[in-house]
């Protein structure tokens, strides 16, 4: 395995609910911090629902490590944005023994 390189500025953002006015509420996302980042694809798949048919395309995003409830530790439910590219965030575990990085499983859906 090559070494990481984060030489990638991504800007991970959490999900915030604000309320609407008709007593529900609506979901937007709010900018946490910007972590530098190495991405490497995965294999891509075809996926299809009811709607609409889209390419989603599996990557690993290698960031360095942060401790267990940081604000610059990513988690499962926020994303990456690098300009109008987003990653959803899957998962996340430690890429190495000693947790000097960490490596979120990725979802990038395009339109097919």
């Amino acid at each position: 395995m090559r070494p990481f390189n984060a030489t990638r500025p991504l800007v991970l953002e959490a999900a915030l609910r604000v309320p609407d006015a008709s007593g529900g509420y609506a979901e937007t996302w709010q900018a946490v911090g910007t972590l530098w980042a190495d991405i490497r694809p995965g294999s891509g798949r075809r996926e299809a629902d009811e709607f609409a048919a889209r390419a989603a395309l599996p990557l690993r995003v290698h960031v360095r490590g942060a401790p267990a409830g940081a604000p610059s530790r990513p988690l499962a439910g926020q994303r990456f944005r690098e300009g109008a590219r987003v990653y959803a965030i899957h998962a996340v575990a430690e890429a190495d023994p000693r947790g000097a990085w960490l490596v979120c499983h990725c979802l990038e859906e395009v339109p097919a």
